[in-house]
């Protein structure tokens, strides 16, 4: 799970919007919404509503699902209002934090330089409202490694909050498979209400192994 962030409580709304221009002009959009929050103690809420996809998708109700990651408890809990079951997972290793950053590294060698990887610091400015540094990588796929005739461009711009850890907006453009781009909006800095991280009452809760975890945007990236 890495180390969650502490101290830095806030709430927003998360909107992914993916974007394909297709030959003829035509253009494919989905949109994914997403409610965040995270306490003072690094507890992270996601409640995800996303359009069902599908010949029947313009007649289905909109599909919710909640995730909370929990380093005070040591669990990640997977939540489905439609079923009112909640699968309750341990954190990989019986707690939080024990990941990238305790483990010993023994004999790590820097890799050479990616000659068709560009890094570039975009300095600092305001996003969504928020001070945030920004960096851009471009990847070059050459010309032949991919059975591509020419060479393939794809970039991918993060703007990350100092103080809130966590990126307030990316975007990322891949001619063969369009735009994305993911922004936190009406970002609130108070604390979370604490009930938004328990299991509802009435909901069915059944136990297993740690799988990872899921996404988790709000961790601690130092």
């Amino acid at each position: 799970m890495g180390r969650p962030v502490t101290g830095a409580p806030y709430s927003a709304v998360e909107t992914t919007t993916e974007t394909q221009v297709l030959p003829d002009g035509n253009t494919i959009q989905h949109t994914r919404t997403t409610n965040v929050s995270r306490d003072g103690q690094g507890r992270v809420r996601l409640e995800t509503t996303e359009a069902r996809r599908g010949p029947n998708a313009q007649n289905g109700t909109p599909v919710t699902h909640i995730t909370i990651s929990d380093p005070v408890a040591h669990v990640v809990r997977e939540i489905d209002p439609q079923s009112k079951t909640v699968h309750e997972m341990r954190g990989p290793g019986g707690g939080f934090g024990q990941g990238r950053g305790a483990r010993t590294q023994v004999n790590r060698q820097t890799p050479p330089a990616d000659p068709n990887l560009k890094h570039e610091d975009l300095g600092t400015q305001v996003v969504n409202g928020e001070s945030a540094a920004g960096s851009r990588i471009t990847r070059t796929i050459p010309a032949g490694a991919e059975g591509n005739a020419r060479q393939i461009q794809s970039v991918r711009e993060t703007w990350m909050s100092s103080d809130l850890k966590v990126a307030v907006m990316t975007k990322t453009t891949d001619p063969r498979r369009g735009t994305t781009v993911t922004q936190l909006s009406n970002i609130n800095r108070g604390e979370p209400d604490a009930t938004l991280f328990q299991v509802p009452a009435g909901y069915t809760v059944r136990t297993g192994p740690g799988r990872g975890g899921p996404r988790n945007p709000n961790q601690n990236q130092n």
